[in-house]
């Protein structure tokens, strides 16, 4: 959730996976379907055992320690501690990675925490991250609601509650677990928290004023104080400070510690102030998360320059990525597919549905925008409807979604 309790989440537990979670890999389909409809290409299948699909990211490093996890929880199945370590490490190299077979490693490490009835909260609390990764999101919450009856001191619990509430956009409930946050975490976090949840009721200038000056002089944690730099540059776009916004981002980057919902993030602010020379270098190297290859991909499309003959190629993967997804029946990704079909592949009709269909499981500012330039593309004011109910609802402000409000030629609506 952009400028809010969902990034610290990507910092410290668990983004929710409509920016991080990759469709499978297929294979680089080379169709030349940029002026044409959407491509609907086939997953790649090996002709024989010795062909390579996939190089594994992980270093030599990280596969020996997981090992040795997996190793040590065989010796010892008993041992709470390690389960819940060998767990939150499969879902750091998820995140990071944009990986979801690791969220998959982490439910299996947790399932036997969490038999009733002696289920573990904090393994509730673990696997509501692993839901919340595949937007299931109702059953994220009621595996929170479950770890918080049992212990209701635990802070991430708190934390991915706000979170996700805001990703539905129930901004008033989120702001509500925030607050319950404050008693279980550091000043900074929870000032972070609850300045953003009521940025998204109506008070981001306030918000914004507040939270600057103390993530100024913040110092501690590296990961906490990414994510408030992050929430400030995401609150400084809405707010229509570009200059500010950036050297927020900028600082943020300047941790030097990886991670993918930034990239994505900033490689968007970029794009908007059309930097795509910025943005190809930014993320060249970052072809295995879906949402990055998007916004490389767009760059690409826009530069039109021979030094970017990859843009086809890329736009290819993805098709073959969404294809991949809907045929799991994966329907995380449909805020990148829509913007995909509108961007690339040229067809505002499946871009509206798309967007409607990610509307209705996700109410973020981001997914706002979605529906607007895909129901303005379409030529559907109809289709506008809830989201401009949601802002009058809400209050919500941000000065990229106002130019959207009005029609072309009209007025504002």
């Amino acid at each position: 959730m952009p400028g809010s309790a969902a990034s610290v989440v990507a910092v410290l537990g668990g983004r929710p996976g409509r920016w991080l979670g990759p469709a499978c890999r297929g294979a680089v389909l080379l169709l030349g379907m940029l002026g044409g409809g959407p491509v609907h290409a086939e997953a790649r299948r090996p002709t024989n055992d010795a062909e390579v699909l996939e190089f594994l990211p992980n270093s030599g490093l990280e596969r020996r320690e997981l090992r040795a996890g997996r190793e040590a929880l065989r010796i010892h199945p008993e041992r709470r501690e390690l389960a819940l370590a060998l767990a939150r490490r499969y879902i750091e190299l998820g995140r990071a990675d944009a990986d979801p077979r690791y969220y998959g490693h982490a439910e299996a490490v947790l399932t036997p925490w969490l038999v009733p009835p002696s289920t573990d909260p904090e393994a509730l609390v673990l696997r509501a991250t692993v839901l919340q990764n595949r937007h299931d999101f109702s059953s994220a919450l009621a595996d929170l609601d479950a770890a918080l009856r049992r212990n209701p001191r635990l802070g991430q619990a708190w934390l991915t509650r706000a979170a996700i509430l805001e990703a539905q956009g129930d901004y008033p409930a989120a702001l509500r677990a925030c607050l319950a946050l404050d008693r279980f975490a550091t000043a900074l976090a929870s000032a972070v928290c609850v300045n953003s949840a009521m940025s998204l009721l109506g008070q981001a200038r306030s918000a914004y004023e507040r939270l600057g000056p103390l993530v100024a002089e913040a110092q501690g944690d590296p990961d906490e104080l990414l994510w408030a730099r992050l929430v400030l540059a995401e609150l400084a776009e809405r707010l229509g400070l570009w200059a500010e916004a950036e050297s927020w981002y900028r600082a943020a980057l300047a941790s030097g510690r990886r991670n993918l919902y930034l990239l994505a993030t900033y490689a968007d602010f970029l794009l908007d102030r059309d930097r795509s020379s910025e943005v190809v270098a930014l993320l060249e190297n970052e072809t295995r998360a879906d949402p990055l290859l998007l916004r490389l991909a767009l760059a690409e499309q826009r530069l039109r320059h021979p030094r970017h003959p990859r843009h086809a190629e890329h736009a290819a993967v993805l098709a073959a990525r969404f294809a991949a997804s809907r045929a799991r029946g994966d329907t995380s990704h449909q805020g990148d597919e829509s913007r995909y079909a509108l961007r690339i592949a040229g067809d505002a009709r499946h871009a509206l549905e798309l967007a409607q269909a990610n509307w209705a499981a996700q109410r973020e500012p981001r997914d706002a925008r979605l529906l607007l330039e895909a129901a303005r593309a379409a030529g559907r004011t109809d289709a506008a409807r809830p989201v401009l109910e949601f802002i009058a609802r809400t209050r919500l402000e941000d000065a990229r979604l106002q130019a959207l409000l009005v029609p072309p030629g009209g007025q504002r609506s």
